[in-house]
Order: structure tokens, then sequence, then C-alpha cells
């Protein structure tokens, strides 16, 4: 059987531009000689459309569009595997549709749901039960959706010791954190070798919101050795051979078909006989069925990108593409034409920069430098130089004028002179209303610059430089800041972020020699308190018997826990780290539970 891949990157909710895609990777696929196209999960309506699963219309559009889908194979030999909102007597389900000769041949509905950190499928769905196994070019075929590959003992299980699934496909939107592709691709190995089958996976690949999938499909043999991988980050078609025939020989050196299916797994096999690619009968569903006569197709060539490694990418160039994609994806599918960020001359603002270039283009970047009576020579010097080195567009608003304007105003209210972080909040305030002020005058979205690091404390300005339409690095902490500014700088082979801007402290030049550590702890320390107490969720103690001092990881603590309001209203920005604030860690605003 030769098998693709169609790793595409859908838009929730574009149900005429994600058919077109579809109907576009069948046509090539068909092309390229293939017997079976497999897509993503969901891949008609997006991932996840979350509440728009709730409006019937949206439902009803899905099925029209999975219609039109089954009418284009009408005249073609392959069949296809697509995503979809199934609706069965008033319950929706998250579903694949097996799509062949013009018709809908069979439906899968997953088993299990999802219900953790992003995930909220059993707000919408229901649980499917059993599985299904369909017979295409003589060979059998078994569907899986996400998170049923995840279990040990599920419908994958099911498929290939009851109805001799030779192949198991796995239909996947898998959003992106570090490290997570390492992971997933052991598991996947595992699931292969343990059922004793090729496991295909289909992963989405593209931003949402604050999701980013990487896509990396991947393909494996009985004994889990991986056959092919789709690039990362990037829409791929990835085409397979698969050789089935001696797939009896592992299996019948494997005892563990023979085994009773685990009696928690509900249903049984559902078995489906599409018509061969030649038009031959197809071969019965037996435990070691072996390949039919499908058709004759010359072998593939050697694929451009060659297989890499389970660790091919470092850390840095992976989070660096995935921010990337899921700023490029965030602008462009919300219509954006251009951003804004303002510019400071320091890390956070360099780095972001950088990444909106690169993902959009430096002509839809402007950069914008805010100066204050406290802003540095250096710092202007700093922005200015980086904005030439990326080609970026640049505009100065100073702001001392509005700024002395503004203490006057409130001068009498504040009994002569307000306070010091009111001063320093007033600055990064009137910035934020310059810089949507702009955006009202051009159109376009404002970028902000806060690190996960000082969204974490709060040591950023609500409705000063938290304002905007995407945080970039909201989910980034400082010291990963430094690290994707050295990559990038590598991959340039020069120095597109200026060497004083790693080489000067961070501060926010809102005060006379302010420094960020003069209120909190070096980042070195906070990033590692942060990761424990926030992604771990480590008690004071145990984060203490690392070897941090029990007085800094105590206002570390009682400052996370004091600006969940702030963080409430930050814009959304790219999932990065295992646990991301936002949809991913829910925390109440208002509680009395001293997690110290």
């Amino acid at each position: 059987m030769r098998l693709a891949i169609a790793q595409i990157n859908t838009t929730v909710g574009d149900f005429k531009g994600n058919t077109a895609k579809i109907s576009n990777c069948i046509s090539k696929s068909e092309v390229a000689g293939a017997d079976l196209v497999c897509f993503p999960e969901l891949t008609i309506t997006g991932y996840p459309p979350e509440d728009l699963l709730l409006k019937p219309s949206f439902i009803e559009a899905n099925l029209r569009c999975l219609q039109s889908l089954a009418e284009l194979t009408r005249e073609l030999h392959i069949a296809a595997v697509v995503g979809f909102v199934d609706l069965r007597d008033g319950e929706t389900y998250d579903a694949a549709a097996v799509i062949h000769g013009g018709a809908l041949a069979a439906v899968y509905h997953k088993v299990y749901l999802p219900n953790y950190g992003v995930f909220d499928e059993k707000r919408y769905f229901k649980s499917g039960a059993g599985g299904l196994v369909f017979n295409c070019a003589g060979v059998n075929v078994g569907v899986t959706i996400c998170e049923d590959i995840w279990h040990p003992v599920g419908p994958a299980v099911l498929e290939a010791r009851e109805g001799g699934a030779q192949v198991i496909l796995n239909l996947s939107a898998s959003p992106y954190h570090k490290g997570k592709q390492q992971f997933r691709e052991k598991m996947l190995s595992v699931r292969a070798s343990d059922n004793v089958t090729h496991i295909a996976y289909a992963n989405l690949v593209g931003g949402q919101d604050e999701l980013v999938f990487d896509g990396s499909s991947t393909v494996y043999n009985e004994q889990g050795v991986l056959l092919g991988r789709a690039a990362a980050f990037e829409e791929d078609l990835l085409l397979v051979d698969l050789e089935t025939e001696h797939m009896l020989r592992s299996r019948l050196h494997d005892i563990r078909h023979r085994e009773l299916i685990a009696p928690e797994l509900p249903g049984q096999v559902h078995r489906v006989d599409l018509p061969c690619a030649s038009g031959q009968a197809p071969t019965g569903h037996t435990l070691f069925a072996g390949g039919g006569a499908g058709r004759a197709y010359p072998p593939l060539p050697t694929r451009e990108m060659p297989i890499q490694p389970v660790d091919g990418m470092d850390e840095e160039s992976e989070v660096y593409a995935a921010v990337v994609l899921g700023v490029r994806d965030y602008v462009n599918k919300n219509g954006f034409d251009r951003t804004f960020i303002g510019l400071s001359g320091g890390i956070d603002s360099s780095l972001t920069a950088a990444l909106a270039a690169d993902a959009l283009g430096a002509d839809r970047v402007n950069g914008v430098l805010l100066p204050s009576p406290y802003t540095s020579r250096d710092s202007i010097e700093d922005a200015e130089e980086l904005a030439a080195n990326l080609g970026i567009k640049t505009l100065t608003v100073p702001i001392a004028p509005l700024y002395e304007a503004y203490l006057g105003a409130i001068a009498p209210s504040c009994e002569g002179r307000p306070g010091d972080l009111t001063t320093q909040n007033i600055q990064a305030r009137i910035r934020g209303n310059v810089l949507m002020a702009l955006t009202n005058q051009y159109g376009g979205l404002v970028l902000t610059t806060g690190n996960k690091s000082e969204l974490s404390v709060g040591y950023a300005t609500l409705y000063g430089d938290m304002a905007g339409g995407f945080a970039v690095l909201k989910d980034i902490p400082k010291t990963l800041v430094y690290r994707l500014c050295r990559y990038r700088n590598r991959l340039a082979g020069r120095l597109v972020i200026p060497q004083r801007v790693f080489d000067k402290a961070p501060t926010a030049e809102l005060r006379p020699d302010q420094r960020d550590e003069d209120d909190l702890p070096p980042y070195a320390i906070l990033d590692q308190i942060i990761e424990a107490y926030v992604e771990e969720d480590r008690s004071l103690q145990e984060i203490v018997d690392r070897g941090f001092d029990p007085a800094v990881v105590a206002r570390v603590i009682r400052m996370v826990d004091r600006n969940e309001y702030k963080r409430r209203q930050a814009p959304p920005g790219v999932k990065i780290t295992h646990r991301a604030f936002g949809k991913d860690r829910r925390m109440p605003i208002t509680s009395r539970f001293d997690c110290r």
C-alpha cells in the first residue's frame, strides 16, 4: 500500500478554505499513486472549534463539506480519511470519515476524550465505542483519533488484535510544547511494536490562538522503526510505501495478540470492505491478511528532507520555529496587514521584533521608539540598529511632553506629586496608548513584548506594556529569551541583535539607574522557581529543598499568586512550555488558599 499523510494548516470555521486544501491534497495524493490519504483531526472544521460546536449551523456546514468531499472521490481510485464532526441522534462526535468512490464508506468516533490542560472535549463530544477496520487495496486499516493512541489499552489494541489491522491511522491535533515531539515519537514507536502493526500518525500544523501544532507527522513499521517523518512547523505531504506481507512472520513470533482484550475497552470492531483500486474483490478480514492487488506505481523518490533523528532539532531552533508559526498564523488568519512593536533597545523587544519580521516579513513590522526622560542614548541607538538590521520601519514618539502633562493633570488629586510607582506606570500606560492610537490610525495589531518571567510575578503594567493584541513572549522565560536571541544571531551569521543588548543589565528605564534585579531575584534563579511552582505545581518546601532561599521562594510564590488578575487581562500568546498561562493553567483570582 502507498499511504499519503496530508499535514495541512487549517483555520477554525474556514469551511471553504479547509475543504479546498483537503480536495487539493486528495488530488495530489491520487497523482502520486497513493491508495489512501489520511488527514489530521477535525480537518474540516479546524481545531479546536470550541463553542462553535454548540451552534447547529456550524455542525451542518461541516456535514455539507464532508458530502462534497465524498463526491470528489467518485472518479478517483484513492480513498481518504478525513476528520469531521458527526451528528447522531442529537449527539456530536469527534469523528473520522472514510470516503471512497463518491460515498461515505465508514465513520469512526473518537473513544477517549481529553479533558485536561488545554482540552475541553467532554464539554462538546460524546465518546465513541469500539473500533473500525476497513480493507483498502487488500490491506486492513484501523482508525483512531489523537488521544486514542495515547492509551496502552485502547482502540488500537482492539483493531489490531481483533480486527486484524495491519496499519493503524491516527488523526491528530496535538499541540506543541517544548520536548513533546520526542516524547510523542517514543510513545508511537511503542504502540506500533506492541500491536505488531504499522502506525501512521497525521498531525495538524499551524497556529490557532494560543496553540501551535508542529506537524511532524510520522509512520512506523510493526517493529517500531521510523519509516518517515513530515516537516516540522510547515505543511507537507508525506508518502510512504508500506509492506505488509512480512507482518505474518512478526505476529507468529509475538504472543500478545492471543491475549484477551481488556474488559474496560467498550464495543467491537466495525469492518468495512472498500473496492480495490484494481477493481478486484478485496481480501477477507483475517488476522493475517496479506496485501492485495492495488495499483501498480513506481518506487517513491528519495525525499528532499531526510529523516531526522528523534532529537533532530535543538530546543532553541524548535521554540523559535514554533513562535514564528504562531505569530504568522495569528496575524494572517485574523486579517491584520501590519504590526506595531514598542522598541526599547532591550532584549525582549529585540526578540519580539526579530520573530515578527521572520514571521511576517520586514515590511509588515513597524518599530515604535517611545523615549522618556529616563531613556538612555544607548537604548535609542540599540533600537535603531536593530531596526536597521531587520529592515523594519520605525517611528519615534517622545513621551516626555505627555508625561509632564499627565503629572500636572493628576497632581491635585495626588496631594501634589504622585508616588514613584505611579509615575513609572504612567509612562508605561502612555506608551500603550500611543501604540494603540497608531493601530487605530493605520490599522494593524500591537505585539506586546513581556516575557513569562515578568508576567508570572506581575512585573508588568496593566494597560501599559501589557496593552496589545498578541503577546509574543508570553510563555517564554527571560533566560530562554537570551538563548533565542543568540540563536537568531547564529542563524543570520551576524549580530542582527546588537551585542550591547546582551551586555547591559535588564531595565525598564522608568526611573534613574533602574535595574530589574532591584525589584526581582536574578532571572537565573527566578525562572527556576517559576518553573517549579507554575509548571510543576511544587510546594514552597519542595522548591526550598532544591537549594533556594526560603524567603526568596516565599516572595516569588506570593507575587505569582497576587498577580493572577493581571494575567487574566493579558492578550493571548503562543504556548511553548508544558504549562502556559491562559487556558492551560486556570487559577481563581479570588482565593484565600495560601500556596506557601
